[in-house]
């Protein structure tokens, strides 16, 4: 298939551009800049240059253009987002964005669109033990300052539902940046609880990436899906795993509290969150697996 991908550039970008190329699919990326134009050539794909904020340029830019399918992993987020202020650009890519890229679909006449989700739209706290499938709850409001964050992720899901697109909930990246992670921890600039040890559903890039063509080429219209791997394991488990196989300082481990009053928005996801996340679904509708199941074996890896 012809693919746009507009995200082609972020964190998960990279090693989707080369999973999609590894599996024959031709990508065309959306970039904002000419530089971002060539790093993508240089993973062998072609660039469309356009803010896919400003719905008459991204128009403008796909004019003429035809595409199988859309691929939405856009984010605003240069780094980690600290507090909830650092979400709000990428809300709005959520809301916004979804609803200029489903246009360039139609314009191009993409008959396949994926959008790019998340599984702490189950929600930002404890979830207890139970499995959390496609079926639970998604986007119910906490009545704090969560519910943005939330709101936007719904949004993309409904539009992409909407054209009969699909959503991937993927768990906390993690996996292509453990080397700077490793440079954050010899800085002492990535803490981790003192206490707080509930589960955070995770996936390695190379692994979301893999999922990401599985739905593409299987992907049933109008379903989300789980993209986790097999075990959910703290922040501070992994942070201690990336520590240890890096060769970095250990990190600093800081009261809950003050982790959520110095990084709200991480704090919360630090020192609140607790779910566990099935994959069974990807596996058996999209043949899907991680080769990673675990943070252990990503992390060696």
């Amino acid at each position: 298939m012809k693919v746009l991908l507009a995200g082609a550039t972020g964190t998960l970008g990279g090693p989707l551009v080369s999973a999609l190329a590894a599996a024959g699919h031709e990508v065309v990326g959306l970039t904002r800049t000419p530089d971002g134009a060539r790093a993508l050539a240089a993973r062998g794909a072609t660039a469309v240059i356009a803010d896919a904020m400003d719905r008459d340029q991204l128009l403008t830019a796909v004019d003429g253009m035809r595409a199988d399918a859309v691929i939405h992993e856009m984010t605003a987020l240069a780094k980690a987002p600290v507090s909830f202020a650092d979400m709000r650009a990428t809300n709005r890519l959520r809301k916004v964005g979804s609803a200029h890229l489903i246009e360039a679909a139609g314009a191009v006449g993409a008959t396949r669109f994926i959008t790019q989700s998340i599984v702490f739209g189950y929600g930002y706290c404890d979830l207890g033990e139970r499995l959390l499938t496609e079926e639970s709850p998604f986007g119910v409001p906490h009545g704090d300052r969560t519910d943005e964050p939330i709101a936007a992720m719904v949004s993309a899901e409904q539009q992409a539902f909407s054209i009969g697109g699909i959503a991937l909930r993927y768990g906390l990246f993690y996996g292509d940046d453990l080397q700077k992670m490793r440079r954050m921890l010899d800085r002492w600039s990535l803490p981790v609880p003192a206490r707080w040890g509930g589960s955070i559903p995770l996936v390695h890039h190379r692994d979301a990436a893999a999922a990401t063509v599985a739905a593409l080429e299987r992907g049933i219209p109008g379903r989300a899906y789980n993209v986790v791997d097999d075990g959910a394991t703290s922040w501070r488990a992994l942070v201690q795993a990336v520590a240890t196989a890096t060769g970095s300082r250990k990190p600093l481990a800081v009261p809950d509290r003050l982790l959520r009053a110095v990084a709200p928005y991480a704090g919360v996801m630090m020192t609140r969150v607790n779910m566990r996340v099935s994959n069974e679904l990807a596996g058996r509708e999209l043949g899907w697996a991680p080769a990673y199941p675990t943070v252990a074996e990503g992390v060696r890896a």
